[in-house]
């Protein structure tokens, strides 16, 4: 199963910054469409839940009224991340968010089916290929590991070598898991770091390659389709490498890279840069196609959902577009009328598009037609909890984690 999102590795990026100085201090605008955090007594106070709301919608549709549908369920949890879209996931019955112990709930009671102590390091990629889902070890014993999903029982594990420290996976398709991790010196300090993949039938290491002087292991965001791993990293570049034999196909050096996921398509890379969304090919990075937004606007982290690339601008529009051309099928202006926040990341189930947004003033996450880009409502636990919203879906629900905690609302 290739990864088609973007993973991010590394916990010191500048959009964790932003929401770990929303607890508590105030803060200018950093970048178009960037506020400060909601104020604790317009939200309730810390901890608050949603007041009961009118019976939930039918069919994707939300109530007369326009207000959110109320939880099916809430659930404190132990989650622990930092925003990075592979920090919640749903799969096989269950729902699993980033934290120690990491624990998973029936997705649709909220019970807990499983917990696993030490099973992840806090905040790091839950990624899931071939029916397995594979963690960064968070007993820090320099191994990875692959569980199943709906029990937790471990079924793989897997170990780069003495040399390395802590390897983090990236990517995940049919066949490997691949790792970045520092090359410790002799005295136990690190200067560089290896890119590599594990093999997810035995473990064993197909390739390593060590990456230039300079780069980093943190920031790191990856994707995997077909023969190409792809990924980029906190020095503004992207690179592409055969993921039989680990060599380097082509590297380029992006004028500015988005410190979220990018979209992989078919035979191209999709990255926003700015007030410019590039799509490069795969094989030669060449540029495809360009798309530019406002002027003196930006555009955030890109979605890809049943072959439609959702994305929002910092001027609060809502795109969608077709991933392989970059002709737009839609624009809406319904968030910028409501005075939303922007989302930053998307599922879709029916005919209703949900997009989660970064900062929580105005946001939690959004409902919107995905027909046309209307907005149909906003769901938002009033906690002002400083953390991002993060979504998944089961097809049956759309479950919302914020902070703490999870929410599951009817789908």
């Amino acid at each position: 199963m290739s990864k088609a999102l973007g993973t991010a590795v590394g916990r010191t990026s500048r959009r964790r910054l932003l929401r770990l100085a929303g607890g508590g201090i105030t803060m200018a605008a950093l970048g178009a469409g960037l506020t400060g955090c909601e104020d604790e007594l317009a939200t309730g106070g810390e901890g608050s839940t949603p007041p009961p709301r009118s019976a939930s919608p039918e069919d994707g549709k939300a109530p007369e009224d326009g207000k959110a549908p109320a939880p099916l369920w809430t659930k404190s949890t132990s989650a622990q991340t930092y925003g990075d879209n592979d920090e919640l996931v749903a799969v096989d019955g269950v729902v699993i968010a980033s934290g120690d112990p990491l624990v998973a709930f029936d997705g649709a009671s909220g019970e807990e089916r499983w917990s696993l102590p030490d099973g992840a390091v806090p905040g790091a990629p839950l990624l899931l290929g071939d029916g397995t889902l594979y963690l960064e070890s968070g007993q820090y014993d320099g191994s990875v590991a692959g569980y199943v999903p709906g029990s937790g029982k471990e079924a793989w594990r897997s170990r780069l070598g003495k040399e390395y420290r802590q390897p983090r996976p990236v990517a995940v398709d049919g066949e490997q898991v691949y790792v970045i991790a520092e090359i410790l010196e002799a005295d136990g300090s690190s200067h560089t770091n290896v890119i590599a993949a594990l093999n997810s039938r035995t473990g064993k290491v197909a390739w390593k390659e060590q990456r230039d002087l300079g780069t980093q292991q943190n920031g790191v965001h990856a994707a995997v389709r077909d023969r190409y791993l792809v990924y980029t990293d906190f020095k503004n570049n992207l690179t592409v490498r055969d993921t039989a034999t680990g060599k380097q196909v082509w590297t380029r050096k992006t004028t500015k890279t988005s410190y979220g996921p990018f979209v992989v398509h078919r035979d191209l890379v999709i990255v926003p840069q700015g007030q410019r969304l590039q799509a490069f090919a795969l094989s030669d990075g060449s540029e495809k196609w360009s798309v530019r937004s406002e002027e003196f606007t930006a555009f955030r982290e890109p979605s890809l959902v049943e072959d439609v690339l959702y994305i929002a601008d910092s001027g609060r529009t809502l795109w969608a577009v077709e991933p392989g051309t970059g002709r737009k099928i839609w624009q809406s202006t319904a968030l910028k009328d409501a005075g939303g926040q922007v989302p930053r990341q998307f599922v879709k189930v029916g005919g209703t598009l949900y997009g989660a947004t970064d900062l929580d003033e105005q946001g939690g996450v959004h409902a919107f037609d995905a027909k046309a880009g209307g907005l149909r409502w906003t769901f938002n636990d009033r906690s002002g909890d400083h953390h991002a919203w993060l979504v998944a879906t089961d097809g049956k629900r759309v479950f919302a984690l914020h902070g703490k905690k999870l929410h599951a609302l009817p789908a």
